[in-house]
């Protein structure tokens, strides 16, 4: 993987840890603390899922073209949906966060694609890349 990809996927990372934290701080002096438990819960499933995904579809394309492919790496792929979703269902079953701001906090991966594209679109605007 070149430099830009990692410093790409560094800055999304980057986002999505500071909308985490921005929004569990506004949720614990504004809600109530299901909801900020939500956020949070939400928002660290993101994170882990963030690396996880990374981690599991790079071993994915690098065993494809080594030609060494493990079905184990795979099942991990699979695997990260479910462990997420037995963790909010859980959590949810024992009242110990709000469903809809856990989702929110899910939502974390959004907001840094979407910071990301803002960023590469003010460079395109202010640096005129493309345009001849």
């Amino acid at each position: 993987m070149d430099s830009a990809s990692r410093a790409l996927e560094a800055r999304v990372f980057r986002v999505m840890l500071a909308a985490v934290a921005v929004s569990v701080c506004i949720a614990t002096v504004t809600a109530p603390w299901r909801f900020t438990a939500g956020l949070l819960l939400g928002g660290l499933l993101s994170l882990l899922n963030y690396n996880w995904l990374r981690a599991s579809v790079g071993a994915i394309i690098e065993g494809n073209a080594t030609g060494k492919f493990s079905g184990s790496k795979s099942v991990r792929y699979i695997l990260r949906y479910l462990v997420v979703a037995v963790t909010v269902f859980g959590a949810y079953k024992l009242n110990l966060v709000s469903l809809p701001a856990t989702i929110f906090g899910l939502c974390s991966f959004v907001v840094g694609l979407f910071a990301e594209a803002f960023r590469q679109f003010y460079f395109i605007i202010i640096h005129r890349e493309g345009i001849n």
